[in-house]
């Protein structure tokens, strides 16, 4: 079935029932694994090997083949990467290996981040962070690579007050109604201000990250700075998000 078409083989499987077509299917699409595995993670946590991930990510890749409507359309990259990303998360939720520790600091961070943009105004600098919390900067970026880890989060598993959203529970349906228009076109919005809100570096992580597809190692080439740095401020990024998004819990019923 080398030969045939995507279109061909979606047909073969959902109107056939092809179990050929679905394995081929299958195979054509498990690069998509491997590059959420690559880019969704930065350092792993002791005892996670990344063909872990892989082996999660496949779990995710074959549901996302076997519910996959291709009359809805959306594209199945689109849909299978959230599935895939879903996968692995779970996976190492399951493990359940992140310190309770850690999960503290994640939250007196997020505290910090908003309490002192509100005063100032502006968002705060990892400087007047790291003072308010009374450590140095370097231990608060050490704090941030603990937080990264942990959170392994990205824009589309942003947890919004005490719900848990991803890009698959906000894509349109096949016949979208008006009032589900409108709540899709709020939370873009939403997230679209939230980001505009950033310090200029997080900005500028978020969009090569999420819009350009750049590894963090290519975005520390980009911004002149190490692998690290650069996962660094994307921790940033999205503790500050959370601390944006947590407020307008309304938008995600």
């Amino acid at each position: 079935m080398g030969d045939l078409s995507n279109r061909t083989l979606w047909h073969q499987f959902k109107t056939c029932q092809s179990v050929k077509a679905r394995e081929t299917l299958i195979q054509r699409y498990a690069h998509l694994v491997s590059i959420t595995a690559g880019r969704l993670f930065g350092p792993l946590p002791g005892g996670i090997e990344r063909d872990d991930l892989i082996s999660a990510g496949i779990v995710g890749l074959i549901k996302a083949v076997d519910q996959f409507d291709p009359n809805r359309g959306i594209k199945f990259e689109t849909y299978a990467i959230t599935l895939v990303r879903g996968a692995i998360l779970e996976m190492l939720r399951s493990d359940d290996w992140v310190p309770r520790l850690v999960r503290d600091q994640q939250k007196q961070l997020k505290q910090t981040f908003m309490r002192l943009e509100t005063e100032f105004g502006r968002p705060a600098t990892e400087e007047e962070v790291a003072a308010e919390l009374g450590i140095t900067t370097e231990r608060l970026a050490k704090i941030l690579t603990s937080i990264g880890r942990a959170s392994l989060l990205s824009l589309d598993d942003l947890r919004i007050g005490s719900e848990q959203q991803r890009l698959s529970d906000v894509l349109p349906n096949e016949d979208p109604g008006p009032l589900e228009c409108v709540a899709l076109r709020e939370r873009r919005n939403a997230l679209a201000t939230a980001i505009d809100r950033l310090p200029d570096r997080e900005r500028t992580v978020v969009a090569l990250y999420y819009h350009e597809g750049l590894t963090f190692k290519e975005i520390g080439q980009v911004l002149t700075v190490s692998e690290s740095r650069a996962y660094q401020l994307h921790a940033q990024a999205v503790t500050r998000l959370r601390g944006y998004l947590d407020a307008l819990h309304e938008l995600f019923p």
